[in-house]
């Protein structure tokens, strides 16, 4: 069974604090996206040696099978809750969808004032999650997945990059942004250990590379 379970969940409430549904402003001290800080690369380093390294297998992966977005609180879906806390001086209307904004996309360096430029980036793909280990989790188990707020696992990201990036892992893709790759190599291996995720040999190894320059 994923760690997460065995985990305090209370930051989700922190996380929530403020929002509402109704046409309201969501003040940030920058646009820089505001991903749950990840573990310090040292942790990293110790956390990725414990993973499993086992060989992929999507046999049987359907993205319907991790359900998302959900509500989180109102009228506000999983997507807005990522994007009103993103994103700096967001305005949302009655049905939370965010009408102005700000947005800082830490993969590429974009900024962008329409909600319509981002995705919500899973920072550990779902197709990635089935293929080590998530095609034994029960889809409530897979629902939380999907939506967590706790751990730094969405992030809103310009639409175009996000696409680009699929379904890859590290030994595939990276942020262009070379300053950001530490963090993003940090929250990876944050993630897989928390949900008990494997890794196969080239994604490992490609980590370490990365960790090791953090």
């Amino acid at each position: 069974m994923p760690k997460f379970y065995a985990r305090r969940r209370s930051g989700i409430l922190a996380a929530l604090t403020g929002l509402i549904a109704s046409a309201a402003l969501f003040n940030s001290p920058s646009a820089s996206a505001a991903l749950p800080t990840p573990i310090s690369a040292s942790t990293a380093r110790t956390y990725l040696a414990r993973l499993t390294v086992a060989a992929e297998d999507r046999t049987g992966y359907d993205r319907d099978l991790f359900p998302h977005w959900i509500t989180i609180s109102g009228s506000c879906n999983t997507r807005e809750t990522v994007l009103a806390r993103d994103g700096a001086n967001v305005v949302t209307n009655s049905s939370c969808y965010p009408t102005s904004g700000r947005w800082y996309s830490p993969y590429d360096g974009a900024t962008w004032t329409a909600a319509s430029d981002l995705d919500i980036d899973h920072l550990v793909p779902l197709a990635e999650a089935w293929d080590s280990g998530a095609d034994g989790w029960t889809t409530a188990q897979r629902k939380a997945f999907a939506n967590d707020l706790t751990r730094p696992q969405l992030i809103a990201v310009t639409d175009n990059v996000n696409q680009a990036k699929g379904d890859k892992d590290p030994a595939q893709w990276m942020p262009s942004r070379t300053a950001y790759r530490c963090t993003y190599a940090r929250a990876w291996v944050q993630v897989k250990y928390s949900y008990d995720l494997s890794v196969d040999s080239a994604e490992k190894t490609a980590l370490q590379n990365h960790l090791a320059n953090c």
